[in-house]
């Protein structure tokens, strides 16, 4: 009898368009010990057959057949008070969104403590006890103070950390971990991995890890699922699927898996996609690739760098009384020296809280630094004091966000949150000329007209994060600042979004700050690269030299750590090099 068996699920979805079918019969299992990987593109239902299991399907989304069985007792019948006791206790979820699934206005401590003092009736002080364990075996420094700190007090992979340790706190029979390593560098990725792994065999438990990185599939599985618009298309084996696949699906996939040993000029695409939405005859393409080619208004260019920052610092409290002064401070950033030329990429790494996102909104002008300047093409912004005069950088500098779901307002619909900077900054004429501007950047993305009246929840991850993207291109921006935009993608919309940045580079040239924990998508993507540790930068050289002899031990040590894809389909790596 397997661990979980999900036999013939079938999920729909009820709009006033009618009815929506997310997952058409789709039978897997998992045993003890073993890690079942569900592999596709954003939008294929991964998410939601783990939602489905859990219990978590979200209203109007319903099981309209099939059964899920937890060793041999069906749970999908449960009525939701019975259903509490299983999910958390039985069933842990890792959810890809870790900033949504903590509660902002509870502690860290609290949230945790509450789930193991409900499940395992512990009580306070042994449950803190095991909350400190677990925050230190997910890699987080000084449990005991962090602890006691609310979510948004850490990074997006510190958060990430903090919701693996909430859903192993209980010890569950099956692990449903949706892309638990997204918003993690390497190191802590390798860290986590090992961690599940060893859980899994120690403890026998059953994990679904839904992940669209190959690398975290080849290393970590034993089996792989295939899904594509909510079919399941292929499954076996891991080395079998990867190294030998059967569906032109699969094929397609792996060859867009970026390359680590090689620097290709573009990403290889995924060519198996049907029914792609285009505008229905290019004329909205066409008006937005004109208004993005336009002469930007922004003066030219010096010859100097067009981003220099100098000693550049900053603190944050972590605590501070009302009645005492004593204060507990982060040195996030210390002391950064780094120059950005015109038209470049320059790639930003490091670990999740070494300081690569906050250089980012300090850049931006969303964080007052604590010390040192930002300079953009001559002029010290971060002096400047007049709001007219930020607003007109602020057009000039836009930044594609890691976390998609928060950065897009939940109230307003696509057309809204996609024309709100050009009708701020007043940069087309009329409203049909904004409306076809935004068509045509939502064609860039890959999404189409039919987005445009709809919200930001009716899309998966990866969809909100082209939202973004096309967002951050309405101002036609002289420097993009990309903070972590593939993190929430499949590799095919990854692949069709770098290439689009690189097209978009090259022929507005338009300069980058790329930052990701992702080393191949960095060695694709970048002209040179900076690493960075706690705070301090440690080394910046060009791409190929920093890749082929680094000089720094801890780059030395992250290079290492690159998942290895030594039996990926030799077909898919072929195609990857002809495009090359």
């Amino acid at each position: 009898m397997a661990l979980l068996d999900i036999n013939n699920l079938h999920i729909e979805f009820s709009s006033r368009r009618g009815n929506v079918v997310a997952i058409q019969d789709v039978s897997l299992s998992l045993e003890k010990g073993e890690i079942l990987g569900v592999v596709g593109e954003s939008g294929a239902g991964k998410s939601t057959i783990g939602n489905a299991v859990i219990g978590l399907l979200e209203h109007p989304g319903k099981m309209t057949g099939g059964t899920v069985l937890l060793n041999g007792e069906r749970i999908d019948a449960l009525p939701r008070q019975a259903f509490r006791k299983v999910r958390g206790r039985r069933i842990g979820m890792i959810f890809q969104d870790p900033l949504t699934s903590l509660d902002p206005l509870q502690t860290i401590e609290s949230q945790l403590v509450e789930t193991m003092q409900v499940h395992l009736h512990l009580d306070h002080q042994q449950a803190r006890a095991r909350a400190v364990a677990l925050m230190e075996s997910v890699g987080i420094e000084e449990p005991d103070i962090r602890l006691n700190h609310y979510p948004h007090q850490f990074s997006g992979g510190m958060r990430q950390r903090v919701v693996i340790a909430l859903a192993l706190c209980c010890e569950p029979e099956v692990i449903i971990a949706d892309e638990p390593t997204t918003a993690l560098d390497v190191s802590i990725q390798a860290q986590i991995l090992d961690l599940l792994r060893k859980l899994c065999k120690e403890k026998q438990m059953g994990m679904i890890l839904i992940t669209h990185d190959m690398g975290v599939i080849a290393e970590t599985t034993d089996r792989v699922a295939v899904l594509y618009r909510g079919r399941l298309v292929e499954e076996g084996p891991t080395r079998q699927i990867l190294g030998t696949p059967q569906h032109l699906y699969t094929k397609s996939l792996i060859s867009a898996v970026p390359r680590s040993d090689i620097k290709l000029r573009r990403f290889p695409m995924v060519t198996y996609i049907e029914d792609v939405q285009t505008a229905s005859d290019g004329s909205n393409l066409a008006i937005a690739t004109r208004w993005m080619g336009q002469q930007r208004d922004f003066g030219k260019s010096s010859g100097a760098p067009l981003v220099k920052v100098e000693n550049l610092g900053m603190r944050f409290v972590l605590k501070q009384s009302f009645f005492k002064r004593k204060r507990v401070m982060l040195q996030a950033v210390k002391d950064v020296n780094l120059t950005i030329k015109e038209g470049e990429v320059f790639g930003l790494v490091g670990e999740s809280g070494s300081g690569k996102s906050t250089i980012a909104r300090l850049i931006a002008g969303l964080y007052e630094s604590s010390g040192g300047s930002v300079t953009f093409n001559d002029v010290n912004i971060t002096e400047l004091n007049d709001g007219k005069q930020m607003n007109a950088f602020r057009r000039q500098i836009q930044m594609v966000f890691q976390d998609p779901f928060s950065s897009l307002n939940p109230r307003m619909r696509i057309l809204d949150i996609v024309a709100e900077p050009i009708r701020f900054h007043k940069l087309a004429s009329t409203e049909k000329i904004t409306r076809q501007i935004v068509s045509g950047l939502l064609d860039y993305v890959g999404l189409g007209d039919k987005a445009l009246m709809r919200y930001p929840h009716e899309f998966s991850g990866g969809q909100r994060q082209r939202i973004c993207i096309a967002r951050a291109l309405a101002t036609r921006p002289r420097f993009l600042i990309c903070d972590e935009p593939t993190s929430a993608l499949d590799v095919s919309i990854q692949a069709q979004i770098l290439n689009l940045l690189k097209d978009l580079q090259e022929s507005l040239g338009l300069t980058i700050l790329f930052i990701s924990h992702d080393l191949p998508v960095i060695r694709q993507m970048c002209d040179r690269v900076g690493v960075m540790r706690h705070g301090e930068l440690l080394e910046v050289a060009d791409t190929e030299t920093l890749f082929s002899a680094p000089k720094h031990d801890y780059t030395r040590h992250l290079l290492s750590l690159m998942p290895t894809l030594d039996y990926l389909s030799r077909e898919g790596l072929e195609a990857a090099e002809e495009v090359g």
